[in-house]
C-alpha cells in the first residue's frame, strides 16, 4: 500500500516506499511505558524490524494511558508504530525461552525494568550474548545501573524534577512547574536511539556488542545548557524567569491587540534592531539600556514592557506582515489545531495519516523526524493489537509449538481468546 509515508520526489510527488536505512536491523523491545519504547520507535521509523514483547492479557501499560477510542489507547498506537507485538510472560520458563530465541539473532534489545530484574529472570546481556556476541542492549532506568539511587523507581516526571528542569520552569513568584508532556521520557527516547546507533557503528569495527546504561534524568540534565559551567565558574544558580532566557534578550511571548500570542527572540544585535524596525520603535535600539545584549538582559523587564506597549496597538496579521517585511524573527504561539493547519507543517508533511485496522480509520500523527534524501524513514503501521503477531513470530519465525503456547495462555491466531 502506498501512503503519505512514501518517499517524495523533488517535485513533492509520491514515488513509492523505499527500504529504510536500518533495514535488516532486528530489535527486541522488552520495554514498557514511554521512554524506552520511544527509542525503538525511532529505530522502527527507519526500517528496523522491531518485535515488542508484552505480558499476556495485560500488555504495555501505555495501552491504558491517556485518551482512548473504541477502547484502544491512541498514544500507544503512536509510540509503538511500525512494531510487531507478541505476548510472553518473562517471569516463566516459556517466556524466558521466547526471549532467548528472539535475541539469538537480534542486533538490539531494549529494556526498562528495574535494575537487576532481567538478571533475576536469567535473560540479561551476559546470558543473551553468549551465543550472540554482537548484541547491543539498551537499559533505561530512572537513575541508572550504578550509584546509590540505582534501585529506586524512576519515571519521567521524577527525572524532570531531579535533573533541575522543573526548578527553572515557571514564573519567579510561582512554584516550579513540570512540563505538560513527557519531556523526560521523550528526550531519553531520542538519546537512547542515538546511543544504540553509536553502539552499532562501533560493532561494525569490533564485532562486539555492549550494554548501554541510560538514566532518565541524564539527557535532560545535559539539555539544560550552561547551568553547570555558570555555577562552576561564577556561582550562579539559575532561577525561574518565566519565558525569558538568562543569556539573551528579548525572549518572551507577547499578546497582540486582537488577543493572539506570539513569541519574539532577539538572539543577535541585528535581529533585535529588525524587531524594533518592524514595531516602528527604533528608539529602543538606541536606548542605552538596550543597545547591546548584556545590557538588554540586565534590563529585560523594562525591555519586555516597552515591546508589549508597542504590540498593544497592532493586530496579529499586521504584526506578522511587518515582521516579514523587516525580516525579523517572530512565530505564533500555536495550539495543536493551529499547527496541523499551518502551511509550513503541511508542506513538509510533518503530520501523516496512517491506516489503522483496529479503528478502521486512518490516524494522523507526527511524521518521521528529518528528511533523508536517499533512505527516508516512513511509518509502516500504527501500534499493533496485543499479541497480533504471535503466530508470525512465535510459530513461524521461532518454531514454537502452537499448543504449547496456547497451554500457557498465549493466543496464536484470531480463533483464540484475545489477550
Amino acid at each position: 500500500m502506498t501512503t503519505d509515508n512514501a518517499r517524495r520526489s523533488d517535485a513533492g510527488g509520491v514515488v513509492g516506499l523505499t527500504a529504510g536505512a536500518l533495514q535488516g536491523v532486528r530489535v527486541v523491545d522488552l520495554s514498557n511505558h514511554l521512554a524506552a519504547p520511544s527509542a525503538s520507535m525511532y529505530l522502527a521509523d527507519f526500517g528496523a524490524d522491531v518485535v515488542k514483547v508484552e505480558r499476556p492479557e495485560v500488555g504495555d501499560e501505555l495501552r491504558r494511558w491517556g485518551n482512548r477510542k473504541d477502547d484502544a489507547g491512541l498514544y500507544f498506537k503512536v509510540v509503538n508504530r511500525g512494531k510487531k507485538s507478541v505476548t510472553a510472560d518473562l517471569r516463566t520458563p516459556l517466556g524466558v525461552e521466547i526471549a532467548k530465541r528472539l535475541c539469538a539473532d537480534a542486533d538490539v534489545v531494549v529494556e526498562n525494568y528495574r535494575t537487576g530484574t532481567l538478571a533475576r529472570w536469567g535473560i540479561d546481556h551476559d546470558v543473551l550474548s553468549q551465543g550472540n556476541p554482537g548484541l547491543v542492549m539498551l537499559k533505561v532506568t530512572g537513575f541508572g545501573q550504578s550509584g546509590p539511587y540505582r534501585d529506586r523507581p524512576g519515571f519521567g516526571t521524577l527525572a524532570e524534577a531531579f535533573s533541575g528542569c522543573a526548578h527553572i520552569t515557571g514564573t519567579p513568584e510561582g512554584p516550579p512547574l513540570l512540563p505538560a508532556f513527557g519531556l523526560g521520557d521523550a528526550s531519553t527516547g531520542l538519546m537512547g536511539a542515538f546511543l544504540v546507533m553509536v553502539a552499532l557503528r562501533e560493532r561494525d569495527r569490533s564485532g562486539q556488542g555492549q550494554v548501554i546504561d541510560l538514566a532518565l534524568y541524564e539527557t535532560l540534565f545535559t539539555l539544560l545548557g550552561p547551568q553547570v559551567v555558570d555555577y562552576d565558574q561564577l556561582g550562579i544558580v539559575q532561577q525561574r524567569q518565566g519565558s525569558r532566557l538568562p543569556f539573551v534578550a528579548p525572549r518572551n511571548t507577547f499578546c497582540t491587540r486582537d488577543g493572539r500570542w506570539v513569541a519574539i527572540a532577539g538572539s543577535t544585535q541585528s535581529t533585535f534592531e529588525r524587531i524594533c524596525a518592524a514595531l516602528e520603535v527604533p528608539q529602543l535600539a538606541a536606548d542605552p539600556r538596550f543597545c547591546e545584549n548584556l545590557l538588554r538582559i540586565r534590563n529585560a523587564t523594562a525591555l519586555d514592557a516597552a515591546l508589549q506597549a508597542a504590540i498593544d496597538h497592532i493586530d496579529y496579521s499586521d504584526l506578522m506582515e511587518r515582521f516579514a517585511r523587516a525580516d525579523a524573527a517572530v512565530a505564533p504561539v500555536n495550539d495543536v489545531a493551529m499547527v496541523l493547519q499551518d502551511p509550513q507543517v503541511q508542506a513538509r508533511r510533518n503530520v501523516v495519516a496512517v491506516p489503522d485496522e483496529e479503528l478502521q480509520a486512518p490516524l494522523r500523527m507526527q511524521n518521521v523526524v528529518g528528511q533523508m534524501s536517499r533512505t527516508p524513514g516512513h511509518i509502516r503501521s500504527t501500534g499493533p493489537r496485543l499479541g497480533e503477531h504471535n503466530h508470525e513470530i512465535l510459530v513461524q519465525r521461532l518454531g514454537f509449538d502452537p499448543e504449547q503456547l496456547r497451554s500457557q495462555g498465549i493466543p496464536i491466531d484470531t480463533g483464540d481468546t484475545p489477550c
